[in-house]
């Protein structure tokens, strides 16, 4: 959980000296957004998309697909939404000495605007987008996908119910692997 968390926060190779299971969790997450950038579902997303978003697109799909994922979460976990998002900041806050610096300034604003429930609605996907707009200084102009998520809300969730299958298997599949090339006990 924690290496899947910080992967984006952690350059090269730069996390050996991290528990094999962290490491495990950063070359997971590694794999998925591979996996997930080259699917043809996350593609025609991508494509269903405004032009004006250019290299942002991708950006945006993830978040799309993030939003349809907690919207959706008791269709794929028995554990509450609610409780499974306060054990993971439980969890991240509990673990802070080996987070990386990013994602120990992230982290108290994560939780206190709570942004892994709220994902579940269009407010919290807007917020998300307006503050990715922010930080790219409205290069990608992402604050107004908002509109395209408006526009074309049963498209992209038909797209993420479909991938988010393949995606399962993938990482079901890629975990094994990863589990059996460096076993943690």
């Amino acid at each position: 959980m924690i290496g899947n968390f910080i992967a984006d926060h952690i350059r090269g190779n730069r996390f050996t000296h991290l528990d094999p299971e962290i490491q495990q969790g950063i070359k997971l997450h590694r794999e998925i957004d591979t996996f997930t950038d080259a699917h043809p579902i996350t593609r025609k997303s991508k494509r269903r998309l405004h032009k004006r978003y250019g290299l942002y697109a991708g950006i945006i799909i993830d978040i799309f697909y993030d939003h349809y994922l907690a919207k959706n979460w008791h269709e794929y976990s028995a554990i509450p939404l609610d409780v499974f998002v306060d054990s993971v900041y439980a969890l991240l806050d509990g673990k802070k000495e080996i987070l990386p610096e990013k994602t120990n300034h992230m982290l108290p604003y994560m939780i206190e605007h709570n942004w892994l429930f709220n994902y579940q609605f269009k407010k919290g996907i807007k917020s998300v987008l307006n503050g990715m707009n922010r930080r790219t200084k409205n290069l990608g102009q992402m604050d107004l996908a908002i509109d395209d998520l408006y526009e074309l809300d049963s498209e992209f969730e038909k797209d993420f119910k479909l991938f988010f299958e393949d995606l399962r298997i993938f990482t079901n599949q890629k975990l094994v692997e990863l589990q059996l090339s460096n076993p943690t006990s």
